[in-house]
Order: structure tokens, then C-alpha cells, then sequence
């Protein structure tokens, strides 16, 4: 039977709390900045293994994009890294070719790149980030189109612990994103019928606010998260990433496989 893989998220301070779980730690750590070049995000010393994470959120696009490569080629090898995930929010020529360079020489190396799905044409070799928040049609479809166009081998499912507010009608299909205490205070104060959507895997309820109109609150939980995994499984898909600051309270229910504890050598008996 095929094994999942759980690659988690997490800072370099958070790295002892996995130490019990058979998850592939993926180091939030680095992003690309001006020049552009590579820098470090979190001065915590890191360990070997695992995976970086590059964030673009201070990218500056005007230079040569060989620098960056050359410099995360480097932090791999340095760190003994089996591979990097690109979480790049935005969508710029410079990063595409980022993405095309890197994708053939960690190909090259037999490493592993992780994208988002607008990035999966320019990366062929690299595996393929869907995320497993939905607002409206159906996970099982969304999962089935992507395996169409990127193929089963490419395909990892991101899951993403979402509660989000929306006003009715909601035309754009984004609402307000709830903190956790947000999502607890306003089900204290309504107590509201919760229901679950089996095509969205997520919970909902809807209420009337005197000043807006209606609303409709889309969650998840430990349940949703795991059912959504149990979809993607169904499918053939058995590599999932997740951020453990979401996932942590429901790790075993999600289904990541505990370490086992070292076997201490017994008494012979006489």
C-alpha cells in the first residue's frame, strides 16, 4: 500500500515539537529579497535535512535572476536539503524564470521543487501545491482537474485550517478571514446550526445581522482536514503540506505516523 507523505511547515523554533512524528520539516526560513538575493528570514541555526522555503514577499525583480539560483543551489547543498517549496503570492516574470532554472537543476540533482499551480507550467519536473480551501464547487473536481493537467506524480495537496465570513451574495467568492477566537466568539454569541458541506469538505452556518444582511461562515477542523485528506487518497494523491502552527492539535488525526520509540535492549532471561 502506498505511504503518505506529510511535509510541515514551521520555524526553525518549532522544530522540536515534531520531533515525535515521521513528518518531512520544511524550514521557514528564507525569502528572496533586492538584487535579487537570497536571505535569511529567521537567525535560529538550522539543522540538516528537510526542505527550505522561499518566500518572495520583499523580491525585488530588477537584476539577474542566475544570482538567487545559484544562491539557494548553495543553501541546499550546504544544509543537506532534499529539495525547496517556492511560495511565491506573486505572479512576475522573474520569478517564473526563478522557477524554469531551478526546476532543471534540482531536477538534475534528483532534489525536489515544490510550486504553487501558477507556477506549474514553468516548472515541469516540479511537484504541484493544491490548495484544499474551497469557497464554492466541489474538492473531489478541483483535485480530478488537477491530476488531468499535472499528472498523479506531480500533485500535493496544501491543506489550509480556513474560516472565512461572507457576505450574501458574495460575487468575488472571498469573505473575511476569522482568527480561531473570532470563529468562537461569534458561534458563542449565535448558536448557530452548524452543518457540513460533503462538496466542499468544510462546515458552515449562516445568520442575519441587522446591520449587513446575510452572512455564510465557512470553517474547518480537525474533521474537514481529515476528510479532505481521506478525498485526495481516494484519488491517488498521498503527499500533503501542511503548516503545523494549523495542523498540530489533529496531527494524529490527520494521520501522521508517530515515530517509533527506540527499542532499549531487554535482560536475557537466566
Amino acid at each position: 500500500m502506498p505511504q503518505d507523505t506529510f511535509i510541515v511547515t514551521l520555524t526553525p523554533r518549532q522544530l522540536p515539537a515534531l520531533r515525535g512524528w515521521q513528518a518531512v520539516p520544511a524550514h521557514l526560513a528564507y525569502r528572496l529579497g533586492p538584487g535579487p538575493h537570497l536571505f535569511r528570514a529567521d537567525s535560529t541555526a538550522l539543522p540538516r535535512g528537510g526542505l527550505m522555503v522561499v518566500d518572495d514577499r520583499d523580491f525585488g525583480p530588477l537584476g539577474s535572476v542566475s544570482q538567487p539560483c545559484q544562491e539557494i543551489l548553495r543553501e541546499c547543498q550546504a544544509r543537506g536539503f532534499s529539495g525547496a517549496i517556492l511560495d511565491f503570492e506573486n505572479h512576475l516574470p522573474p520569478l517564473e524564470q526563478i522557477a524554469g532554472q531551478l526546476d532543471e537543476q534540482f531536477a538534475r540533482r534528483g532534489w525536489t521543487l515544490y510550486v504553487s499551480e501558477r507556477y506549474g507550467s514553468h516548472a515541469p519536473h516540479a511537484r504541484v501545491m493544491i490548495p484544499s480551501a474551497l469557497s464554492g464547487g466541489s474538492l473531489q473536481q478541483r483535485l480530478v482537474e488537477a491530476l488531468e493537467r499535472f499528472g498523479e506524480s506531480r500533485v500535493v495537496l496544501a491543506l489550509e485550517k480556513r474560516a472565512e465570513d461572507f457576505f450574501l451574495p458574495s460575487p468575488t467568492g472571498s469573505g473575511q478571514p476569522l482568527t480561531d477566537q473570532e470563529l468562537k466568539d461569534l458561534m458563542t454569541r449565535l448558536s448557530p446550526s452548524v452543518f457540513f458541506s460533503g462538496e466542499l469538505c468544510a462546515r458552515y452556518f449562516t445568520y442575519m445581522s441587522r446591520t449587513n444582511g446575510a452572512h455564510f461562515v465557512l470553517f474547518d477542523d480537525g474533521d474537514t482536514l481529515r476528510r479532505k485528506i481521506e478525498v485526495a487518497r481516494r484519488l491517488g494523491i498521498r503527499a500533503f503540506l501542511a503548516p503545523w502552527t494549523e495542523i498540530s492539535p489533529y496531527a494524529a488525526q490527520l494521520g501522521l505516523p508517530k515515530k517509533p520509540e527506540p527499542q532499549r535492549p531487554g535482560r536475557r532471561g537466566g
